[in-house]
């Protein structure tokens, strides 16, 4: 049987450990960098796309090369403590929430309890800023019958928190899943926005997802171009159907009450296998940055080289890596002269 790659990352880095975390999130501390320990909590909950591949490495350089504060949370198993993504209620670390700066979410039809949706929404409803990747659109599924006071989240409910916070909601595949990749294609208006900066070819093997309107706050910065294979040299197929290119990346200017503005960015491409592009890595290391408050900051080629290796897995139903522990994906301290 093959070692998964993501393993075999996993294991060549083990003996570097120094000492393991007993939490059951994963702390990854600032190191030196301009957002000087702007706190970040990265929470990861998707079945297929492999989001607790794809933020821990978000979060490593995030710390490592730009100086914030990360903890990523997983959905585990209550008896093992392990990571399990299939798991759509046990979250745990969402008191972390409570003095965060900025939230990266990549989640999938979650349903948490009361409490812990509670802490959530104050978050957003505080106008603090958020980062969502790929299914967040869709991050929430509660039962019709559910008798939740966060029913209304649901992405079935006129549109819930997608619609509501992020500009969409789940809609369809605009591409083929699995056979058409995507390729961002820059939007000629947004091309001097911060969030693009140093960023010049994007691509995944997910496919694109269909976009219905946005609100009028939303600024696309990438429309999806389909592309007729799932590797980079894939040509890329002209629009389907007559229909324009989905908007890939977008931003929210979204007015909350208090007249306040909260920055949102949302990125419907954003799987553990998209993230080997390191355009894209770029892209959502820009992104926090901005949304954060700090595009002032984001230097002309944002570093994001992967800290210790990544090697992610394929997307797909059932393909997560089963008994890892958050505190297996700890890293040792990195040096000043390594970063």
């Amino acid at each position: 049987m093959t070692t998964p790659r993501f393993v075999a990352v996993l294991m060549s880095a083990l003996p570097a450990i120094a000492s393991a975390q007993t939490d059951a999130t994963l702390h990854l501390p600032a190191g030196d960098g301009p957002a000087s320990g702007k706190r970040v909590v990265l929470i990861a909950g998707d079945e297929e796309y492999r989001s607790e591949e794809a933020l821990p490495m978000l979060a490593r350089v995030l710390a490592v090369h730009h100086g914030f504060d990360c903890r990523v949370l997983f959905h585990l198993d209550a008896a093992s403590g392990a990571i399990e993504p299939r798991e759509r209620a046990h979250v745990v670390g969402l008191e972390h929430l409570d003095d965060a700066e900025l939230v990266v979410m990549a989640l999938r039809f979650r349903r948490w309890a009361d409490e812990d949706m509670a802490r959530f929404v104050a978050y957003v409803e505080a106008g603090r800023p958020i980062v969502a990747l790929r299914t967040s659109t869709h991050a929430f599924a509660y039962p019709r019958d559910d008798d939740s006071r966060f029913g209304d989240w649901s992405w079935d409910r006129s549109g819930g928190f997608g619609r509501r916070v992020l500009g969409e909601t789940w809609v369809a595949h605009h591409g083929e899943h699995g056979v058409q990749g995507t390729r961002g294609v820059i939007e000629p208006d947004a091309a001097a926005h911060p969030i693009l900066r140093g960023v010049r070819d994007v691509f995944g093997p997910t496919d694109v997802y269909a976009i219905g309107a946005l609100p009028v706050d939303a600024t696309v910065l990438l429309r999806g171009a389909i592309v007729a294979g799932l590797t980079p040299d894939a040509a890329a197929i002209d629009e389907l159907d007559g229909a324009p290119r989905m908007p890939l990346v977008w931003t929210r200017a979204r007015r909350i009450e208090g007249d306040r503005v909260q920055r949102v960015v949302c990125s419907t491409i954003g799987s553990a296998d998209d993230f080997a592009c390191e355009d894209l890595r770029r892209l959502v290391v820009n992104a926090c940055y901005w949304a954060a408050g700090l595009e002032h900051a984001i230097p002309e080629r944002t570093r994001v080289d992967p800290v210790g290796g990544y090697a992610p897995s394929p997307y797909g139903f059932g393909g997560h890596v089963a008994g890892i522990t958050p505190a297996m994906l700890a890293i040792p301290p990195v040096p000043p002269r390594s970063r």
